[in-house]
């Protein structure tokens, strides 16, 4: 057995530190500056998932709903954050895409089916390094298999990941638009 790669866990210790720590940030807050902050998100959230079921709708996509959550899935506090989540939940989606249209190809609606399907997104999204990304895969595999779809395989496949995109496309919008009202109305520096 191989000893872990010390790099690998410092960079995990880095990362909950750093995670650790915009929490305490965030909790050392002043009740009024998490309210503007908590209401600042929740706006930018809800217009995103708005604008992305009212497109979804106009599109007639099966389910528009999934355009509604992955938009509120990827809203993070700045734009960078949000371009980042969502490039994985894309990444996700495509992954997870493929791999539920095989396993509903090979046998949809039997366990072995389902299981081989969302461990292959999970370890395929390991393999392109974006390990990020492997839950979303799995999940996307989930519905693919679990969630009944009208029509071909193919086609529930192709209209969650357009579902998918529309959602991001919708929350990076309105993520950049925030940023730049956050600079030019409220001189505040951008949260990119």
């Amino acid at each position: 057995m191989t000893p872990p790669d010390p790099y690998d866990a410092s960079k995990r210790t880095a990362r909950a530190g750093a995670a650790n720590s915009l929490f305490a940030f965030l909790k050392a807050l002043p009740f009024h500056e998490r309210l503007v902050e908590g209401s600042f998100m929740a706006v930018q959230a809800v217009t995103g998932a708005s604008l992305a079921f009212e497109i979804g709708r106009a599109l007639h996509t099966e389910q528009a709903f999934w355009a509604s959550i992955t938009a509120i899935a990827v809203s993070q506090h700045s734009y960078i954050d949000t371009r980042n989540l969502s490039r994985d939940q894309f990444i996700g989606a495509m992954v997870g895409g493929v791999c539920g249209l095989i396993g509903v190809t090979l046998g949809g609606g039997y366990l072995a089916a389902y299981a081989a399907a969302v461990a292959a997104a999970i370890v395929i999204c390991w393999i392109l390094n974006v390990g990020s990304a492997a839950r979303l895969g799995g999940i996307t595999a989930t519905i693919m298999l679990l969630v009944p779809g009208l029509g071909p395989a193919w086609d529930a496949a192709l209209v969650r990941l357009g579902e998918v995109t529309l959602g991001t496309v919708c929350s990076l919008t309105v993520a950049l638009l925030m940023s730049w009202v956050e600079v030019r109305w409220f001189g505040k520096p951008g949260r990119n």
